[in-house]
């Protein structure tokens, strides 16, 4: 079985920074591209930010110079530096990958989400 836990979301005041992690574990043969979404209520979950398990990064136009994306290959974890928050960043954060099982078996899994507030 395969999960993937997401961390360090939280309150922060306009301006600050969050880093937030995602943990794959389980029945794991490899993983391929990971990504983060963010997702408010009502709203359509949207890509924020994505990297191939080579390193290739690509953003959404809002967040570009301000987030960046990293992953371990080693330790099956991927990471999401935010810098300079805005209050329009206030929404949960989920972490998505493509993941083939010890089976061969290659789906797509999503994280439980980490909320993340930028408010003063």
């Amino acid at each position: 079985q395969v999960q993937l836990v997401e961390s360090g979301g939280g309150l922060v005041q306009p301006g600050g920074s969050l880093r937030l992690s995602c943990a794959a574990s389980g029945s794991i043969f490899s993983i391929y591209d990971m990504d983060w979404y963010r997702q408010a209520p009502g709203k359509q979950r949207e890509l924020v930010a994505g990297i191939t398990r080579g390193g290739s990064t690509n953003y959404l136009d809002s967040v570009k110079g301000r987030f960046t994306i990293s992953r371990d290959n080693a330790k099956r974890r991927m990471y999401l530096q935010m810098n300079s928050l805005k209050a329009e960043d206030t929404d949960v954060y989920y972490c998505n990958a493509d993941i083939e099982t010890a089976n061969w078996d290659r789906s797509g899994y999503w994280g439980q989400g980490t909320p993340v507030t930028v408010s003063a």
